[in-house]
C-alpha cells in the first residue's frame, strides 16, 4: 500500500463515516479524528445545542475552522460532517491535505440508520426521509467535486467497506 499520510471520509449523515473511520485507522495504523467530535469537545455542548443558539451559520463556522486544523494534522484518519463540503474553502483544504472517499448510500437507507437517533438537528423536522433527498440532491454533486474515489455503504457493514478502502488505497 502507498504511504498515505491523510485519509478524509465525506458522505452525507448516517452513511458510516464514524464507524468506518475508527475501524480503518486501526488497521492501517492512522490516529482516527471526527470533526463533529472535535466542535462538542471544544465547546463543551451537543451539535442540537450549537444549532439553537447559533443557528446552522454558526455551527458551519465553528466546523470550518476545525476542519482547517484538522485536515493539516499527518497520520490521520478525518470522519467529517454531513455539510462540511458546503464551504468552498473547506472543499480546497480536503482536495490538497489528503485523499478523500465519499461515502455513499441511498436517503433511504440513511432515513433508516438516522430515524432514532435525536442527535442530528437538521432531521428534526416533519418528513426527515424528504429533508434527506433534498440535501443529497445539494450535495452529491459537491461530495462527488472533492471525492478521489466513491465507495458505497448500502446495505453493507463497516468491515466489508473498510476493506474496499484499503483495497482502493493499496491499488492506488
Amino acid at each position: 500500500m502507498q504511504r498515505i499520510e491523510n485519509i478524509f471520509l465525506v458522505g452525507p449523515m448516517g452513511v458510516g463515516k464514524s464507524t468506518i473511520g475508527k475501524q480503518l485507522a486501526a488497521k492501517i495504523g492512522l490516529e482516527f479524528r471526527d470533526s463533529d467530535f472535535e466542535i462538542q469537545k471544544r465547546t463543551g455542548v451537543d451539535i442540537p445545542t450549537i444549532f439553537e443558539f447559533e443557528g446552522e451559520a454558526g455551527f458551519r463556522k465553528r466546523e470550518q475552522a476545525i476542519l482547517d486544523e484538522l485536515t493539516q494534522q499527518r497520520g490521520v484518519v478525518l470522519s467529517t460532517g454531513g455539510g462540511v463540503i458546503l464551504d468552498a474553502t473547506s472543499r480546497q483544504h480536503l482536495t490538497a491535505r489528503g485523499v478523500v472517499f465519499y461515502l455513499h448510500c441511498s436517503p433511504e437507507q440513511q432515513f433508516a440508520r438516522t430515524q432514532k437517533d435525536r442527535s442530528r438537528p437538521l432531521l428534526q423536522t416533519e418528513n426527515p426521509l424528504a429533508k434527506l433527498q433534498e440535501l443529497m440532491a445539494q450535495r452529491d454533486p459537491l461530495y462527488r467535486q472533492v471525492a478521489d474515489y466513491i465507495i458505497s455503504t448500502e446495505k453493507r457493514n463497516a468491515a466489508a467497506v473498510t476493506k474496499d478502502i484499503i483495497q482502493q488505497l493499496s491499488e492506488g
